[in-house]
């Protein structure tokens, strides 16, 4: 590693948008984090318990999503950067490990394992930059570095009775989200400037793009552990291909022209791609989360009546995945192909006796939903390469 004054950590232009060997790694770990928060989320039963998920969900993603702007912004191949990796893995595994017991005097662990990954980021990140003598750089990973300082102390505040804190833990998170959102103003230093977010090269659209497949896997993944634990009657197995089926047709509405609008980032106008994807594709895990953890229920009871918990998570999954890519199409081109969306709320007309439907029956309905989606031609004006306007056909 060069330690004199270069930019020897800083991603060169011209450098590979490849992902490293050890970043994929790192986006299992993450994956193996998010089905046992489907299986968790499949077990509560009142809107806390969803919400109290629900938050420990978007610390797990702010963490994958800060780390891959890090190796981003910075070599991955570089040894500082390799560490930072390996930390945010370790700490990955304790929110995993943590997720069923927090409620069971085991918050700090969370708490710790959070903040412990984004700290210890910040000072490899300003100690090694400082060494380079690469101001620009380090003042970034300074900014980054207070904000995480600061919710740090609502998280392990929220935790240091053994009881989670629900309200300190919202402020932490709050605080991580919105400091983001508005471009870490911090004290003498400012904010990042716009300049740095279009820095970003077709790596970061990489990145996002694998983690979203291997996150949909998800969808087979919970219900297939499910089904290994009883037996395999023929109405299980059913629901099975019907996950199978959802997941494929999920991503089917995840790879339309995701490539261009996240490879955009490589262009002269990426800045927009680059703070708006970590938002939306929140909603769109979610959604996935939600979709696993629906068929956690179905595949062990898919006939009978559907409770409307189970309802809210069969219906809601699929329509988050696709609402979080409509929005993510409208914050970076304007345009969202609204003839698709019109399918959308189609599941919703069912409410009424949905509730006396086998579970097996509404998620048929929900992935005819999405077959629909697919299928119906898009709005006439999408975007191209470079978010350029198409002229319409119409």
């Amino acid at each position: 590693m060069t330690t004199g004054g270069t930019a020897a950590l800083v991603r060169r232009p011209d450098g590979s948008t490849r992902a490293t060997l050890l970043e994929l790694l790192f986006d299992v770990v993450f994956v193996a984090s998010l089905a046992l928060t489907s299986t968790l989320l499949a077990e509560v039963h009142n809107w806390s318990g969803a919400a109290m998920v629900l938050l420990m969900l978007t610390a797990i993603w702010w963490t994958w999503s800060v780390t891959s702007t890090t190796t981003e912004f910075y070599d991955p191949q570089q040894r500082p950067i390799q560490t930072i990796l390996m930390v945010a893995m370790v700490g990955s595994v304790g929110m995993a490990a943590s997720l069923p017991m927090v409620s069971d005097g085991h918050a700090m662990v969370f708490a710790i394992s959070y903040v412990a990954t984004h700290v210890i980021r910040g000072i490899i990140l300003v100690t090694t930059l400082y060494r380079q003598r690469h101001r620009a750089a380090m003042v970034r990973a300074a900014r980054f570095f207070f904000w995480f300082v600061v919710s740090g102390v609502f998280w392990i505040t929220g935790a240091v009775s053994g009881t989670v804190n629900w309200a300190l833990w919202t402020i932490a998170i709050t605080i991580d989200l919105l400091s983001a959102a508005a471009r870490y103003p911090t004290p003498w230093l400012g904010r990042v400037p716009f300049d740095q977010y279009e820095r970003t090269t077709a790596h970061l659209g990489e990145r996002y793009q694998q983690f979203v497949i291997l996150a949909l896997g998800d969808i087979i993944l919970v219900p297939t552990l499910q089904v290994s634990r009883g037996p395999l009657a023929g109405l299980r197995v059913a629901a099975l291909f019907c996950a199978f089926a959802i997941m494929l047709l999920l991503w089917q509405v995840y790879v339309f022209r995701a490539g261009e609008l996240l490879e955009a980032a490589a262009g002269p106008k990426s800045g927009r791609p680059a703070r708006v994807a970590p938002y939306t594709h929140l909603v769109m895990l979610v959604g996935v989360v939600a979709t696993a953890a629906s068929f956690d229920r179905v595949v062990s009871r898919p006939t009978g009546t559907t409770p409307v918990g189970w309802l809210l998570l069969i219906l809601g999954g699929p329509a988050l995945f696709v609402i979080g890519r409509a929005l993510f199409t409208l914050l970076v081109s304007m345009l969202v192909p609204w003839r698709r969306m019109l399918c959308l709320p189609l599941p919703l007309l069912t409410l009424p006796w949905a509730g006396r439907w086998p579970p097996l029956l509404v998620t048929t309905v929900v992935a005819l939903t999405l077959a629909a989606h697919i299928l119906i031609p898009g709005a006439a004006r999408e975007t191209t390469p470079g978010l350029r306007l198409r002229q319409s056909d119409d």
